[in-house]
């Protein structure tokens, strides 16, 4: 360990000297990540970075290969990638950033030179799918913000990869807040792989050196009656269109205080009423957005503020207004109570309360308290907007939110939000007002005072923000809560989830440590330690430190790395640009083409675990997967299949005669549930369009039950196809023009009633598609193939006047 004066550093081969600032917490929790797939649970603010930073170190100093750190947004991947650079004696270089901005191909490169590699999880999984990336030699994995490692998420897919794939795998997961409950925090555990799970709270000595009380204080204020007016009238028209959802027999509540559980419930019956074809699914989905328009602009007045519910009218305004506006837009803006609503909100001159407030507590704190720095966060990008422009008449004041949004309003780019932290942590302007964005473990810098402008409802955000204070010295949350609107429920969801993520830290801190009690010292320990030096020295030091140089006695102060953040209102991240990839599969491999859209399926990540199977994805002009030089497959759910049969839609026809042109054994898979039942179609309109793509078209048409049945009958005819008959996988050129002949055959047969093999006997008999088009009903009658009713459908549409 190296000493500057009282500052004590960790000293490692691999770190910089002087800079990682020694202190006993991090040091252990790394000796136990060092030694056992890990979730390491630390406050935010208190370097969970530096552990993983420190695991890395270890790791790569021990072994050739590579380190892999995710994090679920673009922001917090530059913001890894330069603490490490300045952390670690690796060259720069070889220290490389992964992110939808650069390209696939150069991706495959610099994982081929690079030793750490920090990355955006989406882009990682999609090269991992197309086998641009060999993740063997990797010895430590780092899964960031890990709480997000539940359903479909690319955490998921990469740790399944990692485990099966590495010759040493190592994972750490981080988090501040894993999970509102136990069963939360075990499956993303189960998910990643971690066998182990170490727990530090405030409450710990180690920690509490580091951290500062927080006070919560929630105030209550009272809406204006003119506030009131207007949320009472657009609960009117929310009451009004639940009862025609009544009548409908979808629900039975007539209240307009709606959970998000009731909406749900709505909605899954009005599906269910659109699968089986019932106009009265369409109508009530319909009334259904609606309600949730409206529920959208309650919200707004009652929680946010009068202006930021005039920003969100007008937007409404403007969809009813532009091409393709959907009816429950435009009864929205026409509804007469609405209107009366969206007069109300624009003649109001009053301040919202919560604006009241806001100010006075933010003056308090720079004022009367000589704080330096205050952050305010909103749900609402409107209110974020909003609220910037209200307290920048008073304070000097700048927004911070995310890069897009798909209602139009204006966001920041990776680069402004950059600056915009780098100039608030430099104390050039007082007040921060951001969205979600700044939630997760971004380096916002220390504040003085965390507002909430409205209560959060989970668990896992309101401890996230209330760790943005506190850090270096005592600091202060306050929670505005407007009295008699959601905000009250929101209040009591949050406490009590709250209180239920702590006492679930706290079980598992007490199963963690009885896990550890039964290990012994060779899996708890990173190298061998000096016990007598620890104990001459009187400190109080966990076993499996050494290799950190942690046999002094101090553990003060210090900065820690960053933490990490989180995208705008959920927002992923980024998607594969779709170059296509050239890796070749090894000897023995059965070598799996997919294309880059059908990633929107669990098939091809599922086919890519596979032992044996090797995954590529390119942009395909023809089918879907290429399973050999003469195989292609293209894929289309049952509805999919029989929206082609109701909508005139006659796109399957022409890819599946592009397959027969490329390829000689062309297979249509047909995936999901019944296909006589699921639509009010003939059964024998279903038979002719199958009896056509096999007779007509010479391509297979199999069925299977769902993506996971798809994925084994790939599989199994790719081994067939590449094993037993040797053949080899060969995409195809660019899908051909169709040829005159063919264009005639397409114009002919796509009169309903005619069909392909009908189109070829017209023309053959008649010559041209203009002698077809004008041939008499009894001439047309005479051909083999056209009946009466054919004929009189050919008449009907070429000879009757055209009426929209």
């Amino acid at each position: 360990m190296a000493t500057t004066g009282e500052q004590q550093y960790v000293d490692h081969e691999l770190l910089v000297p002087e800079f990682i600032e020694r202190r006993m917490y991090q040091l252990q929790l790394a000796g136990a990540a060092k030694d056992a797939h890990t979730l390491v649970c630390l406050p935010t603010g208190l370097g969970k970075t530096t552990v993983s930073l420190l695991v890395t170190a270890e790791r790569l100093a021990d072994a050739q290969g590579k380190s892999l750190f995710l994090a679920p947004t673009k922001p917090l991947v530059q913001q890894h990638t330069d603490f490490y650079r300045e952390a670690l004696e690796i060259p720069d270089d070889d220290i490389v950033m992964f992110t939808g901005e650069v390209s696939p191909d150069d991706r495959a490169a610099l994982w081929e030179r690079a030793r750490i590699v920090v990355a955006t999880p989406q882009v990682v999984e999609n090269d991992l799918v197309g086998s641009r990336i060999d993740i063997r030699d990797v010895t430590h994995l780092t899964f960031d913000e890990c709480h997000r490692a539940t359903g479909d998420y690319a955490y998921n897919y990469i740790a399944e990869r990692y485990h099966q794939d590495a010759a040493d795998p190592l994972v750490t997961g981080m988090s501040a807040s894993p999970g509102g409950d136990e069963e939360e925090i075990l499956d993303v555990c189960e998910n990643l792989g971690i066998e182990n799970v170490e727990v530090m709270t405030e409450d710990d000595s180690d920690v509490d050196a580091y951290t500062h009380d927080t006070d919560v204080e929630w105030e209550r204020v009272e809406l204006p009656d003119e506030i009131l007016d207007i949320r009472d009238a657009l609960n009117e028209v929310v009451e009004d269109r639940l009862a025609k959802l009544k009548e409908l027999g979808i629900t039975r509540k007539t209240s307009a205080d709606l959970s998000e559980t009731d909406i749900k419930k709505m909605r899954a019956e009005l599906q269910q009423l659109i699968d089986n074809d019932q106009s009265e699914g369409y109508q009530g989905m319909s009334a259904l957005a609606e309600i949730r328009k409206l529920r959208t602009a309650v919200t707004y007045v009652e929680t946010q503020s009068v202006e930021a519910l005039g920003r969100y009218f007008e937007r409404q305004r403007n969809a009813a207004r532009s091409s393709g506006a959907s009816k429950a837009s435009q009864r929205f803006v026409s509804e007469p109570k609405v209107k009366e609503s969206m007069r109300k909100a624009e003649s109001y001159d009053g301040l919202h309360p919560k604006y009241s407030r806001a100010r006075i507590r933010i003056a308090e704190t720079l004022g009367i308290e000589g704080g330096e720095r205050v952050i305010v966060f909103t749900e609402s990008r409107d209110t974020a907007e909003a609220l910037t422009e209200f307290l920048g008449e008073h304070f000097d004041t700048q927004r911070f939110v995310g890069q897009g949004d798909k209602e139009g309003s204006d966001g920041m780019t990776q680069t402004e939000q950059q600056e915009t932290l780098d100039r608030f942590r430099a104390g050039e302007f007082e007040v921060l007002v951001s969205t979600s964005v700044a939630e997760e473990g971004l380096d916002v810098p220390e504040v003085d005072l965390v507002l909430f402008y409205e209560p959060v409802p989970t668990a896992i955000r309101s401890i996230q923000r209330k760790g943005r204070t506190g850090r270096q010295a005592e600091g202060k949350v306050a929670v505005l809560l407007a009295e008699d609107t959601r905000d009250e429920a929101y209040f009591w969801i949050s406490k009590r989830r709250e209180d239920e993520m702590e006492d679930e830290l706290r079980k598992l801190k007490g199963v963690a440590d009885e896990v550890e009690a039964e290990l012994d010292d060779s899996q708890r320990r990173l190298g061998d330690f000096d016990a007598g030096e620890a104990e001459a020295s009187g400190t109080d030091v966990e076993p499996g430190l050494q290799a950190f140089d942690s046999s002094d006695e101090s553990s003060d102060a210090g900065a820690d790395g960053p933490d990490d953040a989180d995208p705008d209102d959920g927002r992923t991240d980024e998607a594969d640009d779709g170059a296509v990839a050239t890796a070749a599969p090894d000897d023995g491999t059965v070598e799996i083409v997919a294309d880059q859209r059908e990633l929107d399926s669990t098939i091809a990540r599922d086919l890519s675990t596979r032992e044996g199977i090797e995954t590529r994805l390119e942009t395909l002009s023809v089918g879907d997967y290429v399973l050999s030089d003469r195989v292609v497959v293209e894929r289309k759910s049952v509805s999919d299949f029989l929206d082609t049969l109701t909508g005139g839609d006659r796109s399957l026809f022409e890819q599946v005669g592009d397959a027969t042109r490329h390829y000689a054994r062309p297979v249509l898979i047909l995936e999901g549930g019944e296909l006589y039942e699921e639509r009010n179609v003939h059964p024998n309109a279903i038979r002719g369009a199958l009896s056509s793509l096999a007779v007509d078209f010479g391509a297979s048409v199999l069925r299977t039950r769902d993506e996971d049945d798809t994925a084994d009958l790939l599989e199994v005819i790719a081994t067939r196809e590449q094993e037993t008959d040797d053949r080899e996988v060969s995409v195809h050129g660019e899908k051909a023009s169709k040829t005159l002949a063919e264009q005639q055959e397409y114009v002919v047969a796509s009169i309903a009633d005619v069909g392909p093999v009908t189109a070829r006997s017209l023309l053959e008999e008649f010559r041209t598609v203009e002698a077809v088009m004008t041939a008499r009903e009894d001439d047309l009658k005479q051909v083999p193939g056209v009946g009466e009713v054919t004929a009189e459908r050919i008449r009907e549409v070429v000879g009757s006047d055209y009426d929209e």
